[in-house]
C-alpha cells in the first residue's frame, strides 16, 4: 500500500506540473476549449495511472506478459513526453524566476511573464510521443542487420570468411501472436547464408510456455555447420509468481525448446568448432550479471579448453566481461546482449552518434568494444520487453565474419 501511495504522489506531483504549464500556454483560448483541454488531459492521466497500479498489482495473474508490457507502453509512451515538458517549463519558470526578481530590483513594472521555451517543450514532446508510438506499431519490427569483422591472428586460416550471425533477447512473449514480422526476421537470417548461429539468451519474458508457438519458426533458422544458444536472466523463471516446482519444471521445458528448434545449449561447456582439420573454441554459461542471477561457472565452462585456440564466450550479460573475462582469461571474443540499447536512443553512424539512456547503467551496451586483444560484441537485442516498442534502437541481427590473420 506504501508504493501504490508513493507511486500515486510522484507522479500525481509529475500531471499537476505538467498540467500548470499547458494551462499557461492555453490562457489566450476561449473557455470551452480551454476546459476541454483540461478534461482530456486528466481524463487521460489518471486512466492511464490506475492501470499501471492495476497491471503492477495483478501481473501474475496475465495469461502472458504481453498484457503487462501493452500497460507499461501505454504509460511510458505518455510519461516519457510529460517529463520532457516538464524539463522545458521547468527552464521556463526559471527564466521567468530571474526576470521577475531583475524587475523588482531595478523597479520596473512592465515586466510579463514569457513561454516561449514552454512552447519548445511541446513541441518537443509532441514529436518524442510520435516517435514513440512509431516505435511500438513499427519500429519494433524493423529488424536491421549491423555487419561487423572480427580479424585476429589466432583465427585459423580454415576459418577465414566464416559467417556467424548472433541473435539476442528474443523475449517471445512480447510478439503475443505476430508471428509474420518474425518470419521475415527469421527469412533474413537464412539470407546471410551463416555458417553458425548464436543465440546469446532471454528466449521468453517469464516462463517457458511463452516459447511453444515459436518452436516451428525459430527452428526454420538455418546454419551450414550449428545452432548454439544460452540461458539469459529471463530464463529461469524467477520473475514470476511461481513455485520452486513451477520454475524447474520451466527451466526443464524452456532446455527442451532449445533443442527443438534446433539449438544446443550450452551450460557452463565448451565444444571444438572444427574446419579441415583446424578449431577454435566454442565456451558457452548460464547467465552471470552484475546485479542479475550469477548462475554461470566460467572456471567449468574453460575445463580442458586449448588457450592456444581462438576462443569465442557466449554470456548473456556484458557485465560478466567487465568483471570475470577481461585481463583474467585468454578468450578473445565475448558475445552479449542484455542492455536491448533501452529500446530506445539515437544512432547516426556516418556522423559516429551513438547514445541511449542505457550507457549510464552499462559503460558497454551496443556494438563492438576492444580491451587489449579481447573484444566484447553486444547485441541490442531481437525483441523487446516492458516498453513495447523500440525508438531510434532497431532490433539487431548481427553477422560476424571472422578473418585470419595469419
Amino acid at each position: 500500500m506504501t508504493t501504490i501511495i508513493i507511486t500515486l504522489a510522484i507522479f500525481g506531483l509529475i500531471d499537476l506540473y505538467v498540467y500548470k504549464g499547458l494551462s499557461g500556454l492555453t490562457m489566450g483560448f476561449q473557455n470551452t476549449p480551454r476546459l476541454a483541454i483540461a478534461i482530456t488531459y486528466w481524463l487521460i492521466s489518471v486512466f492511464t495511472l490506475v492501470l499501471l497500479i492495476y497491471g503492477i498489482t495483478y501481473r501474475h495473474s496475465f495469461s502472458s506478459m504481453s498484457t503487462l508490457n501493452v500497460i507499461i507502453g501505454i504509460f511510458i509512451t505518455l510519461l516519457i513526453p510529460k517529463i520532457i515538458f516538464l524539463f522545458f517549463h521547468g527552464i521556463d519558470d526559471l527564466y521567468n524566476l530571474a526576470g521577475l526578481a531583475v524587475n523588482r530590483l531595478t523597479s520596473e513594472t512592465d515586466y510579463s511573464r514569457r513561454h516561449f521555451i514552454s512552447k519548445a517543450g511541446l513541441l518537443v514532446s509532441g514529436f518524442m510521443l510520435g516517435s514513440m508510438v512509431y516505435g511500438i506499431v513499427w519500429g519494433k519490427f524493423r529488424f536491421r542487420v549491423i555487419r561487423k569483422d572480427i580479424s585476429s591472428p589466432n583465427i585459423p586460416r580454415s576459418f577465414d570468411g566464416v559467417r556467424i550471425v548472433q541473435i539476442s533477447d528474443a523475449h517471445l512473449g512480447s510478439f503475443g501472436r505476430r508471428f509474420d514480422p518474425v518470419k521475415k526476421a527469421v527469412a533474413m537470417i537464412n539470407q546471410l547464408a551463416p555458417d553458425f548461429v548464436f543465440f546469446t539468451g532471454d528466449m521468453v519474458n517469464n516462463h517457458a510456455e511463452e516459447a511453444v508457438p515459436w518452436v516451428d519458426i525459430f527452428k526454420g533458422i538455418e546454419s551450414g555447420s550449428g545452432k548454439f544458444s544460452v540461458f539469459g536472466n529471463h530464463d529461469y523463471a524467477d520473475y514470476g509468481s511461481f513455485s520452486e516446482e513451477e520454475r524447474h519444471s520451466s527451466v526443464q521445458k524452456l532446455k527442451d525448446i532449445h533443442q527443438q528448434m534446433g539449438f544446443k545449449l550450452l551450460e557452463d561447456e565448451n565444444v571444438k568448432l572444427s574446419r579441415n582439420g583446424e578449431s577454435i573454441t566454442l565456451i558457452g554459461v548460464h547467465n552471470w550479471g552484475k546485479g542479475f542471477h550469477q548462475v554461470g561457472n566460467l572456471n567449468k565452462a574453460l575445463k580442458d579448453t586449448d588457450p592456444d585456440d581462438f576462443q569465442i564466450l557466449l554470456s548473456h550479460d556484458p557485465t560478466h566481461f567487465e568483471e570475470q573475462v577481461k585481463h583474467k582469461t585468454k578468450i578473445d571474443l565475448t558475445l552479449s546482449g542484455h542492455t536491448h540499447g533501452m529500446q530506445m536512443g539515437i544512432e547516426i553512424p556516418s556522423l559516429g552518434i551513438k547514445w541511449s539512456p542505457v550507457k549510464f547503467r552499462y559503460p558497454r551496451w551496443a556494438g563492438l568494444y576492444q580491451e587489449n586483444n579481447q573484444r566484447i560484441y553486444i547485441n541490442r537485442g531481437f525483441g523487446v520487453l516492458a516498453f513495447p516498442g523500440r525508438v531510434g534502437m532497431s532490433p539487431e541481427i548481427t553477422l560476424l565474419t571472422l578473418r585470419s590473420e595469419e
